[in-house]
């Protein structure tokens, strides 16, 4: 049966981020890729031109699902707190959810392929990063935080959080699950945020 050209490309992305899912699987090939899809891999070039665009595909899918929520979230949300619990979250959950796009996040999956797509991930991450440093200011007007006070070194950290237990989740062949302990890791991560509150 015929599939439209937005659904085959759709496929195809869903099929590679499956792919993805083996913790310790080969080099994705487009050979592979094309024997999981039951098609030529000139079928395949026919919707994306090159391999690193395949991925390029699951880097855009990532950001749109990410920034869709983090939006809805900094509109809805008005405390600065409630928003980074949120956020962060997301980030966690979303990672849980999609196991092959997990790798794509942590950079283990671009290696050796073309270096613009690491590029594009360190944006990502800073995009989401600068969303946590936004969060902290709204945060800074509700709450009383010293006037010294480093939002910048404060989203970092977070966002380090973040991606260490991205990396965790892949390193353990997936075992070691984001959102475990993440209703007691919180409060801890809560409470260094708020150190940087005083009277000052």
């Amino acid at each position: 049966m015929a599939t439209k050209p937005g659904e085959r490309r759709l496929q195809i992305l869903q099929t590679l981020a499956e792919m993805l899912e083996t913790p310790k699987g080969e080099k994705i090939t487009t050979a592979a890729l094309a024997g999981k899809l039951e098609c030529s891999e000139a079928a395949l070039y026919r919707h994306f031109a090159s391999k690193a665009q395949m991925f390029e595909g699951l880097i855009e899918f990532i950001e749109q699902s990410l920034f869709g929520v983090i939006n809805q979230i900094t509109g809805e949300e008005q405390r600065g707190f409630r928003q980074i619990e949120l956020i962060l979250g997301l980030l966690l959950n979303f990672a849980q959810k999609n196991r092959g796009m997990t790798r794509v996040l942590i950079g283990d999956a671009l290696v050796n392929e073309n270096e613009r797509l690491q590029l594009r991930i360190n944006a990502l991450l800073d995009k989401v990063e600068a969303a946590l440093k936004q969060a902290l200011r709204i945060a800074a007007t509700q709450e009383k935080f010293k006037a010294d006070a480093d939002f910048g070194a404060l989203a970092n950290l977070l966002r380090c959080y973040v991606v260490g237990r991205w990396e965790q989740y892949a390193r353990s062949g997936f075992s070691r699950e984001p959102l475990a302990q993440w209703p007691q890791q919180w409060p801890m991560l809560y409470f260094a945020c708020l150190s940087q509150a005083g009277d000052a």
